[in-house]
C-alpha cells in the first residue's frame, strides 16, 4: 500500500487532495461519495439521519462525519446479523481487501453457495451506509468502524480471532523470529521483515500448512482445537509442555505477555477452512405461521377486543372523574393505586398499568397541576367521547403504535435502583415504536390469517438488529416484542395471533396485502437477482402526518361495520337485575351506573339494584317517579314487583332525617327514630346528643355522620342552611388543556423526500463551491493576494478567498462584462462564513446581485461582507 493511499483515510483526509482522474480508485470516503449519484446519497442520509443534522457544508464535512465514533457505532446497531459479520470479517482482513478475500473469510473453503449469493447484498448495504467505501477489488472499512471491530486483547472481535504474525511478533527479537522459521523447516532471512513475511506465507499456504500439522503430536493439535474458535488468548507456564513447546517453536503459538501466548490469526484461518465465522447466518431466520385462522374469525375477535378495549379506558375514566388517585411526589402512581385501580377494571396490575399508560399517551388523562396533585381526565377525554366507536379506537391505536412510553417495564429498576411507576419518568423506551411496527409489518408478511411463534418474531429480530438485541431471550428489544403482541391483542389491533384487516390498514398496507414490499436492505439497489423473499425491513420511508390520518381512517371504516351497534333497552328480572344484552348508548349505561351496580360483565352486562344505588339515585336528584318511568321506557319487559317495591320503598324513607352543620345534627319529626338511633350502639361513636325532641347533636362533621347513619341502616338527606335537601351529583374532575406526552425519538427522524432533496442540492453546491480549480491571482496563488507559491486547486478546503475591496469590485464588474463564474466568499451577520459560486449579473450602490450555483437562485449579497473573490478554472466557468 502506498503511502498516498494510507493518509487518505477520512475524517477529513480529501481536504487536501486533487480530485481523482475519471476511472480512477477513490482515495478517500469524501472522494467515494463524491462519485455517487442523489439517490445514493439520498439512500446514505434516510439511512444515517444523524448526518443530516445539522446539513453538511460539502462532502468532505459529510465523510468527516460519517466517520466520527459515535454516527459510526448508530450505524453498527442498525445493521443486520449478516451485514455486521461482513464488517467483522472486513475488520480482520487486509487492507484494502479484494472482495474475493472477503467472500472466502465468509463462505470459507468450502465456497458456501447461500454466503456467496448474499454477499453482494451486504456488501451494498455497508456501502450505502458509507461504513465501506472503494472498489470491490480496494474494499476498505472506514477507520472507526475498523477500530470497533478488529480484534485486541481489551476488545476482543466476535470473530474470536486473535492478532496476526505481524502484529503478534512486533515486540520479538530479530534472533528468535528467525528460530521459529530454522524450526518451521524455512530458510533463514536478512532481517525480521522478511522473516515475519515468510512465517506469513506459510501459515497462508494451505498445503505447506496441512504438511506441518500432519506431522504436530496429538495433544498439540488438541491445544489448537480449543483456541480455534476463540478466545485465541491462553496461559502457559515458565516451564510449557511437551505438546506447548512444539507449537511455540514453530510459532503456532506465539507469546504475547508473560505467561500469555495467543493463536495467530493465519494460523485460525486455516484450522477454520478459512472461515472468520464459526457459524455465519447469510439469511434471516423465516417466520413462518404456526397456525392458520379465516380472515372473518381473526377480525371478528379483534373487533370484539376493540371495543372491549374502549370500554376498558372508558370505565378508567369513568373510576376517576372526580378525581382519580394522588400522584407521588417524583411522579407517578404508588403501588396501592395501582392495585385498587386493577381491582376496580378487574385485570391483572401489569395490565392495568397498560391501559392507564394508553389513556395517558392518548392524551386522556393527566395529573392536574394542583398543589395536592391528582390524575384526572382531560377536557380531551369529553371530545373523545363524543366521537364514534371507530374514531376513538383508531385514537387509541395511533397513540399506542407512535408511544415510546413502556408499561411493559413498570415495577422494573432504573439505573438508580429506583422502582419505576405507572404514569411515572423512566418509563420512555426510544426504541418501542420501531419494534411495534416492526413485529406488526411482520406479521403483516403472512398469509391472511396466520399466527406465528413469538419465538420466531424474537429471533428474526434478533437476526435483524444484531447488536441491539443480544444473544438471550430476555434482551430489551425481546421483551418489547413480547409486550407488543399482547398489548396488540388487548387493543383489537390482532385476533388470535394474526393481523386484523384494520390493524394492516393502519400500518398503512392495503386490505388483503403484505405489508411493506420485501427489500434486500434499507435503500437497497441491488438487482432482483439478489434479493431474498426473508429480506423484508421496515420501510424507510417516513409516512407523512396526511398519510397516517389516512391509514387511520381507512382503519376505522373497516372497523366500524364490525363493531356491535349500541343498545336503548335492557331486560328487567325479578332477581332485582337487569341485564344488558349488548353494549348500551351512553345516557342510558351513564344513568344504569348511577342508579344499579355492576355485578358481571362479558357479552351481557349483569347489573343490580339494591337499596344504596337506588339511594344514591336520589342523591342525583331523581324521584321516583322518574326512575319508575326511566325503567319502564327503556326495559324490553316489564318492571317487577319486588324492583318497583324498592324504589318505593327507599324513596319513602330518603330524607326523613336531615343533616346539616352544626359541628353536624339530625333532626326529625318522628322522635322515636330519633330514640332508636341513640339507642344503637353503632351510634356512639357519633357523639349524639338531644338538643330539642326532634333535633340531635354531633361530634363529628356532616359528612361522617352521614355515612355513620347510612352504615346504621337508615337513609339521611343532607340538608342546606337555609333547610333544603342539598342534591348531590357527581362532578366531573377535569385537568387544564393537556398535550399528550411527545414520544422520545431514538435518534434524530428519519427525513422526509423534500428535505432529502434540499439537504442533498445544498451539499452539492457547497462541494462545487470547496472543489471547484480556481485560476491564479497575480500574486501566484488562487483568490488569496497574500499567499505564495501555491498552484491552482492546492488552496485547502474551507479557506476563503481573500483578495482587497478594489480587487474584489473589479474582479465582479468584469464577470458582469464577460458571464463569467466566480469563487466566493461570504462572511453573513451572524459572523457564519460560506462559500459559493456566483455569477454576477449587476454590480451597483454596495450589492451584488447574481445568480447563486449554491442556493440555486438569484440573490444579492452587500460588497462588504465578501472576504474576496477568485475566478473559476475555464473547465469550471
Amino acid at each position: 500500500m502506498s503511502v498516498q493511499e494510507q493518509s487518505s483515510e477520512e475524517p477529513g483526509g480529501a481536504s487536501t487532495e486533487e480530485p481523482a482522474p475519471a476511472g480512477a480508485h477513490p482515495r478517500s470516503l469524501a472522494e467515494d461519495l463524491r462519485a455517487r449519484d442523489d439517490s445514493s446519497l439520498s439512500a446514505l442520509l434516510r439511512a444515517r439521519p444523524d448526518l443530516i443534522t445539522p446539513v453538511p457544508t460539502d462532502l468532505t464535512q459529510l465523510a468527516t462525519r460519517a466517520g466520527t465514533r459515535a454516527s459510526v457505532i448508530r450505524a453498527l446497531e442498525r445493521l443486520d446479523r449478516f451485514a455486521l459479520q461482513t464488517a467483522e470479517a472486513l475488520a480482520v482482513a487486509p487492507e484494502p481487501a479484494p472482495y474475493g478475500t472477503l467472500q472466502d473469510l465468509l463462505a470459507g473453503d468450502a465456497r458456501d453457495p447461500v454466503v456467496v449469493e448474499a454477499l453482494p447484498r451486504a456488501v451494498a448495504v455497508l456501502r450505502e451506509q458509507a461504513l465501506v467505501w472503494g472498489s470491490d477489488d480496494r474494499l476498505r472499512l472506514v477507520r472507526t468502524a475498523r477500530e470497533l471491530l478488529a480484534p485486541s486483547p481489551q476488545h476482543p472481535s466476535p470473530t474470536g480471532l486473535g492478532p496476526t504474525v505481524a502484529e503478534a511478533t512486533a515486540g520479538m527479537s530479530p534472533g528468535r523470529i528467525q528460530e521459529l522459521l530454522t524450526t518451521a523447516g524455512l530458510p533463514t532471512t536478512h532481517d525480521a521483515v522478511s522473516a515475519v513475511e515468510s512465517l506469513t506465507g506459510l501459515f497462508t499456504d494451505r498445503a505447506r500448512m496441512a504438511a506441518l500439522l500432519d506431522s504436530a503430536p496429538p495433544d498439540s493439535l488438541e491445544v489448537l482445537s480449543r483456541l480455534v474458535w476463540g478466545p485465541p488468548y491462553g496461559q502457559v507456564t515458565a516451564d510449557p509442555a511437551s505438546r506447548l513447546r512444539w507449537l511455540l517453536d514453530r510459532g503456532l503459538l506465539l507469546p504475547t505477555a508473560p505467561g500469555t501466548v495467543v493463536l495467530p490469526r493465519e494460523v485460525a484461518l486455516h484450522l477454520r477452512e478459512g472461515r472468520a465465522h464459526r457459524r455465519t447466518e447469510p439469511l434471516p431466520p423465516p417466520v413462518e405461521p404456526t397456525s392458520v385462522h379465516r380472515p372473518q374469525v381473526v377480525d371478528g375477535t379483534a373487533a370484539g377486543q376493540a371495543y372491549t378495549a374502549l370500554a376498558t379506558v372508558e370505565e378508567l375514566l369513568k373510576d376517576w372523574d372526580e378525581g382519580g388517585p394522588s400522584a407521588l411526589r417524583a411522579g407517578g402512581l404508588s403501588v396501592r393505586d395501582l392495585k385498587r385501580t386493577a381491582v376496580a377494571l378487574d385485570v391483572p396490575e401489569p395490565v392495568a398499568a397498560f391501559w392507564v399508560e394508553l389513556a395517558y399517551a392518548a392524551g386522556l388523562l393527566a395529573p392536574d397541576g394542583e398543589a395536592d396533585e391528582r390524575y384526572a381526565a382531560t377536557p380531551a377525554y369529553d371530545e373523545w367521547l363524543e366521537l364514534p366507536a371507530a374514531e376513538r379506537w383508531t385514537r387509541l391505536a395511533t397513540a399506542w403504535l407512535s408511544a415510546t412510553r413502556t408499561a411493559g417495564v413498570v415495577g422494573g429498576r432504573d439505573t438508580k435502583e429506583r422502582a419505576l411507576a405507572a404514569l411515572g419518568p423512566g418509563l420512555d423506551r426510544s426504541a418501542a415504536p420501531e419494534v411495534r411496527h416492526r413485529v406488526l409489518s411482520l406479521l403483516a408478511a403472512l398469509p391472511e390469517g396466520g399466527s406465528p411463534s413469538p419465538d420466531a418474531l424474537v429471533a428474526r429480530l434478533h437476526w435483524e438488529r444484531a447488536l441491539r438485541g443480544a444473544a438471550s431471550s430476555d434482551d430489551l428489544r425481546s421483551r418489547i416484542a413480547r409486550w407488543t403482541l399482547t398489548e396488540a391483542e388487548s387493543l383489537g389491533i390482532t385476533g388470535r395471533g394474526a393481523l386484523s384487516a384494520h390493524g394492516r390498514a393502519l400500518l398503512g398496507a392495503p386490505p388483503g396485502a403484505s405489508a411493506p414490499a420485501p427489500a434486500a436492505g434499507p435503500g437497497d439497489k441491488l438487482p432482483v437477482h439478489h434479493r431474498h423473499p426473508h429480506h423484508l425491513v421496515p420501510s424507510p420511508e417516513p409516512r407523512s402526518p396526511a398519510e397516517l390520518a389516512s391509514a387511520a381512517a381507512l382503519a376505522g371504516r373497516l372497523l366500524a361495520p364490525l363493531l356491535p351497534e349500541p343498545l336503548d333497552h335492557v331486560l328487567l328480572q325479578a332477581d332485582l337485575t337487569a341485564v344488558a344484552p349488548g353494549p348500551l348508548r351512553r345516557p342510558l349505561a351513564d344513568v344504569l351506573d348511577v342508579l344499579a351496580d355492576v355485578e358481571s360483565k362479558g357479552g351481557a352486562t349483569v347489573y343490580r339494584f339494591t337499596p344504596g344505588s337506588v339511594r344514591r339515585a336520589l342523591d342525583a336528584g331523581r324521584s321516583a317517579s322518574d326512575l319508575q318511568a326511566f325503567l319502564t321506557a327503556h326495559s324490553r319487559t316489564p318492571v317487577p314487583q319486588p324492583l318497583a317495591y324498592l324504589i318505593d320503598d327507599v324513596a319513602r324513607r330518603h330524607g326523613h332525617l336531615r343533616i346539616g352543620a352544626a359541628s353536624a345534627y339530625v333532626r326529625c319529626d318522628d322522635d322515636a327514630v330519633l330514640n332508636e338511633i341513640i339507642a344503637d350502639k353503632r351510634s356512639q361513636g357519633l357523639r349524639l346528643r338531644r338538643l330539642a325532641p326532634t333535633v340531635l347533636a354531633a361530634q363529628a362533621d356532616p359528612a361522617a355522620l352521614l355515612e355513620g347513619l347510612r352504615a346504621m341502616g337508615f337513609a339521611p338527606a343532607a340538608e342546606s342552611a337555609e333547610g333544603d335537601v342539598l342534591i348531590t351529583r357527581a362532578h366531573a374532575r377535569r385537568t387544564p388543556p393537556r398535550t399528550a406526552p411527545e414520544p422520545v425519538p431514538d435518534g434524530p427522524p428519519s427525513p422526509d423526500t423534500t428535505l432529502l432533496g434540499a439537504a442533498i442540492r445544498a451539499i452539492r453546491a457547497g462541494d462545487l463551491a470547496s472543489t471547484a480549480p480556481r485560476k491564479p491571482s497575480a500574486s501566484g496563488s488562487p483568490g488569496s493576494a497574500a499567499t505564495s507559491g501555491s498552484s491552482a486547486g492546492a488552496e485547502p478546503n474551507g479557506t476563503l478567498p481573500r483578495t482587497s475591496s478594489a480587487e474584489t469590485l473589479a474582479t465582479m464588474q468584469a464577470a458582469v462584462l464577460t458571464g463569467g463564474t466566480l469563487w466566493m466568499g461570504y462572511v453573513n451577520a451572524e459572523g457564519s462564513a460560506s462559500q459559493h459560486v456566483i455569477a454576477p449579473v449587476r454590480v451597483e450602490g454596495g450589492f451584488v446581485t447574481a445568480y447563486d450555483h449554491t442556493a440555486d437562485e438569484v440573490r444579492t449579497y452587500p460588497l462588504h461582507r465578501v472576504t474576496g473573490v477568485a475566478e473559476l478554472a475555464d473547465d469550471q466557468a
